[in-house]
């Protein structure tokens, strides 16, 4: 195996997923208030696939019906729903290159503030949400 940089491959980030408790809350939420458009949608009711990400960006988050997998056991969904409803469950960093006018934004739409901005300690500014099914989003300054 070569230890030459310019010939190994570049690995990025390509898409993530978040449970999701309401699509049309948690469009309402990626696609109005965060500007996110909406790469694939579906499914039907609360067992819909919502793939949403940034315009023209690369990477994309899969918002999914948490209890969809047929692997897990009704006491798995049950922690599942009690960790969700607690905030305790997923998390997701997003960057913004205004942080502020995206809190503001964010913030216009309804979403539930956890932290507004502030310049953290370890150097950079950030805002924290919650989101309709109760993942923790934070946005950073980029």
């Amino acid at each position: 195996m070569s230890t030459d940089q310019t010939s190994s491959p570049t690995v990025t980030v390509h898409q993530t997923f978040l449970p999701h408790s309401d699509p049309e809350a948690s469009l309402a939420f990626y696609r109005d208030a965060l500007g996110f458009e909406v790469l694939l949608d579906v499914g039907q009711g609360s067992m819909r696939w919502i793939t949403v990400g940034p315009e023209g960006g690369d990477t994309s988050i899969v918002l999914t019906p948490p209890g969809a997998d047929p692997g897990v056991t009704d006491e798995e969904r049950r922690t599942v729903a009690e960790m969700m409803a607690k905030g305790t469950y997923a998390a997701v960093i997003l960057g913004s290159s205004d942080v502020d006018a995206t809190f503001e934004r964010v913030q216009a739409a309804g979403a539930e503030v956890m932290q507004e901005p502030i310049d953290q300690p370890y150097g950079f500014r950030d805002c924290a949400f919650r989101d309709p099914a109760g993942n923790t989003v934070r946005i950073k300054q980029l």
